[in-house]
């Protein structure tokens, strides 16, 4: 009964996580959202559903993934850095799995003994107790043969008292090593001779019914592991069974069980379990050290060569690594140092070279600026006298001034060259309006523009763009890049683009000529170089304009920015700071057009030149006529424009980036 109770109590278990909360089981209809809070983060939280019972997810998956994620970013940043972390961490989750490995083969095989030795004497006990057993009961029925049972077939008080000392006897010799049960055979009581136990062993609690129904078919001896189970209110403990069923003093059949419990196995298994565990973090914790002692050695020169790397590329060609030894990394380090030695006497010897090249350019720069002037004196005098020559002298004179005067640009251009090389060049910057000087330059590629066939438009000039710089610079740059724009535009149009937003103003020259190649944009502005060393010269430039205009803007602390795509022409973007020594953030016009052909998805080259269509596809805004309109179709692009239908001077969206 009370094993029925214990069981009982084992088994009980509640079903309430099974029940759900009422209200749950449905979603009611959808509630209408108020545009009052649907720009809100409470307005979208509404309408996404969060707070209608639905369960969404994607914003609430991305805030928890980010909120897990936001303390580990330090461990994987210092992981991916830090290659003596990986190696001592690699290695102490392999020794890790091998000790584990180890320790689990080491416990099965002691368990494994532990067992096999205790079923063998415990095997070799109960059968001598089978025996004894059995001698016991033909001793009995040899000498009470005739009074086993009673005519109604109650059993008797000798057997029944039989059975107890049966039971006792056999126990009196293991105490505490191993305690004996009786029980009748089949499931009814045997007569009414119920179960015996020594001590406090809850007999049917304590061995299996499985077990007992094996004995039941097959009457030889049969073994079980169980839990023993005592009255005593005591833990129970894990042990062996092994039963066998045999005959009374009457003959009738009942079953005889030992069970040894497996008490001193356990406690001899968690000594060993503890043992292990103890000597395996030990070796882990021992193995993790040497690793880290023997990867500090091998990363430490590593970590030096990169520091020193790294001091190299800023400037300082002095450093070397401490050589120590004649291991690998020793030889490592020689390398190492003689690479760096052979590095510093190239690049001095670099620098010594430009050093010479630049200082030779200077001085034949300034020395031929003597004699030029007074080829030029005597040049003038003969292109003031060239009408009274013949023809073909007159002609001479005039080409004599024309190669003169690109000579004199050639020089003046190596001169300005070497003054940036020097660092000589400085910076007179005052507030300017950008307008008049984008008009002088306008003005002064008109001749070109009318030869070329190439109308030149001007676009956000309704509004003052003022900003503090230097005109005589900002002129520079902008007459090259509009005489570049005219020279390679294949006579279409040319676009030039002010604005000005924030901290920044910027004008753009936009062509729809040759266009760039990929990789073109970056090396246009080297010195000297051409897109087309075939294609004819007609402006007799001298291959320094570009260079000399990066670094103009750059002493202002703007940006020169290229943009091109082959056969869709090519953009132009200076973008200068508002004031001096602003640091710029972005730009107000975006360095890709909106017309080029990735915007526009198409494979025009630009707008067609004349009206209709072409004027459309263009991204340079069509002024409405107006009370200037005749002005400016009749080729004044200054002419002022009405306020009420002016255009911004901004795109917003360029402003974030530099393009």
């Amino acid at each position: 009964m009370a094993s029925g109770t214990r069981r009982g109590r084992a088994d009980m278990s509640g079903d309430d996580s099974a029940a759900s909360p009422s209200g749950r089981s449905g979603r009611g209809p959808e509630r209408p959202v108020d545009r009052r809070t649907a720009g809100s983060r409470w307005g979208r939280l509404l309408g996404d559903g969060l707070l209608q019972g639905g369960v969404h997810g994607s914003p609430v998956i991305r805030l928890f993934v980010r909120w897990v994620r936001r303390p580990l970013l330090p461990v994987m940043r210092l992981w991916r850095r830090n290659i003596q972390l990986k190696i001592v961490v690699t290695t102490l989750l392999m020794s890790l799995g091998v000790v584990l490995l180890l320790g689990f083969v080491v416990i099965g095989q002691v368990r494994n003994g532990l067992l096999d030795a205790k079923v063998k004497a415990s095997q070799s006990q109960a059968t001598g107790g089978f025996a004894v057993a059995k001698q016991k009961a033909d001793e009995a029925a040899s000498v009470t043969r005739d009074d086993g049972t009673t005519a109604d077939g109650e059993a008797s008080t000798s057997v029944i008292q039989w059975m107890s000392d049966l039971v006792e006897s056999l126990s009196s010799g293991g105490q505490g090593a191993f305690d004996v049960v009786t029980l009748p055979a089949g499931h009814d009581s045997g007569g009414g001779r119920g179960p015996r136990a020594s001590g406090q062993v809850i007999a049917t609690a304590s061995v299996p019914e499985d077990l007992r129904e094996r004995i039941n078919t097959n009457p030889t001896a049969a073994q079980s592991y169980t839990r023993i189970i005592y009255d005593s209110g005591a833990d129970s403990q894990p042990g062996l069974v092994i039963g066998k069923q045999v005959n009374d003093p009457n003959g009738d059949p009942y079953q005889l069980y030992y069970l040894f419990p497996l008490t001193q196995e356990e406690k001899s298994l968690s000594l060993v379990k503890g043992t292990l565990t103890t000597a395996g973090l030990f070796v882990v914790v021992l193995l993790g050290a040497i690793a880290w002692l023997v990867v500090r050695q091998v990363v430490t020169p590593v970590r030096m060569a990169a520091g020193i790397a790294e001091r190299l590329s800023a400037g300082r060609l002095q450093e070397r690594m401490k050589v120590t030894g004649e291991d690998d990394i020793a030889r490592l380090g020689e390398a190492f140092n003689k690479m760096a030695q052979n590095l510093q006497l190239k690049i001095n010897q670099l620098e010594d070279l430009s050093r010479m090249q630049r200082r030779f350019v200077s001085d034949v720069s300034h020395e031929l600026r003597t004699p030029l002037t007074t080829v030029r004196m005597a040049a003038d005098v003969i292109h003031e006298a060239r009408e009274d020559f013949d023809p073909v002298t007159a002609r001479s004179a005039e080409l004599l001034a024309d190669q003169l005067d690109r000579f004199e640009s050639l020089l003046a251009d190596l001169l300005e060259i070497s003054r940036f090389d020097a660092g000589a060049a400085a910076l007179e910057a005052e507030p300017i309006d950008l307008r008049e000087v984008v008009r002088r330059v306008v003005t002064g590629a008109e001749p070109l523009a009318e030869r070329k066939g190439t109308r030149i438009k001007v676009v956000g000039d309704q509004q003052p763009v003022v900003a503090e710089t230097d005109a005589r610079r900002v002129e520079r740059i902008l007459r090259n890049l509009v005489v570049n724009a005219v020279e390679h535009g294949e006579g279409k149009d040319v676009v030039v683009r002010l604005a000005a937003a924030g901290g920044a103003v910027a004008v753009a020259v936009r062509d729809y000529g040759v266009g760039l190649k990929p990789g073109e944009a970056t090396r246009v502005f080297s010195r000297f170089w051409r897109a087309d060393p075939a294609r004819a010269r007609t402006t007799g430039g001298t291959g320094l304009g570009l260079s000399i205009a990066l670094e103009d803007a750059r002493l202002h602390g703007g940006w020169l920015q290229a943009w091109g795509e082959p056969g869709g022409g090519s953009q132009f973007r200076l973008t200068l700071p508002r004031t001096a020594d602003e640091p710029l953030r972005g730009s107000p016009i975006p360095l890709e057009p909106r017309d080029s052909r990735r915007n526009r998805g198409s494979d025009d080259t630009g707008p067609p030149r004349g009206g209709g269509d072409g004027e459309k596809r263009a991204t340079v805004p069509v002024q409405q006529p107006g009370p200037d309109g005749a002005a400016r179709a009749a080729g004044n692009p200054f002419a002022p424009r009405p306020a009420a239908k002016t255009a911004p001077t901004a795109d917003p969206t360029a402003l974030p980036g530099n393009g």
